[in-house]
């Protein structure tokens, strides 16, 4: 599958979604709160929201990292980026219409990436996780969210869970060290997915 391709496929799917996506998950406020409160964020500190949609997340991270530090929040999907715009959530972070696979960032910028239901819309998970990894200092972590755990993820979908899930523990494991991440924790339960990576080196 070619990045144009992927590209198509994401804006397809998020752009319709864009207007209604927060009303249709009204609840999830407090669960990117508790994450964000996960990452080891100090004030100061420089966090990016990797495909952050709506920017839900942008409100909790700025809570984390105080009025000193330095949100962003990128998304490929114009719409989503509207969306946040609206919510006011322009005031927590920098919205950035990127693509997590070339971010326009320096080596090592960053203290942390959150990534909210990212990681099954990578193009090439592998060497999109290593250009995560090359915008993050070494000892950054990467928080890989979802406000629902993959059983319930997938019930919801109609589809059955497989150990072939990216997000299954040992493929994720090993996608992440692959690209410079090793995982530290991990945790899936009904009401919460979250990994813990840190950048090596």
């Amino acid at each position: 599958m070619t990045d144009d391709h992927t590209h198509t496929h994401v804006l397809d799917f998020f752009t319709p979604r864009a207007a209604d996506w927060d009303s249709r998950f009204p609840d999830d406020g407090p669960a990117y709160a508790a994450a964000a409160g996960l990452l080891g964020l100090r004030p100061g500190d420089a966090v990016l929201d990797a495909g952050c949609g709506t920017g839900r997340a942008l409100p909790a991270l700025r809570a984390v990292v105080g009025p000193g530090g330095m949100v962003l929040g990128a998304d490929l999907t114009p719409a989503m980026l509207e969306a946040a715009v609206r919510a006011g959530r322009g005031a927590d972070g920098t919205l950035l219409r990127a693509d997590v696979a070339r971010l326009p960032l320096r080596d090592g910028a960053l203290d942390a990436v959150f990534g909210a239901g990212l990681i099954s819309h990578l193009a090439r998970p592998e060497a999109d996780l290593a250009e995560l990894a090359r915008v993050v200092r070494p000892g950054g972590v990467l928080a890989l969210f979802h406000p629902i755990g993959r059983a319930a993820l997938a019930a919801r979908q109609g589809r059955t869970i497989t150990d072939g899930d990216l997000r299954a523990e040992p493929r994720l494991r090993e996608l992440l060290a692959g690209a410079g991440w090793r995982l530290e924790s991990y945790t899936d339960e009904d009401d919460r997915f979250l990994a813990l990576a840190v950048k090596q080196g």
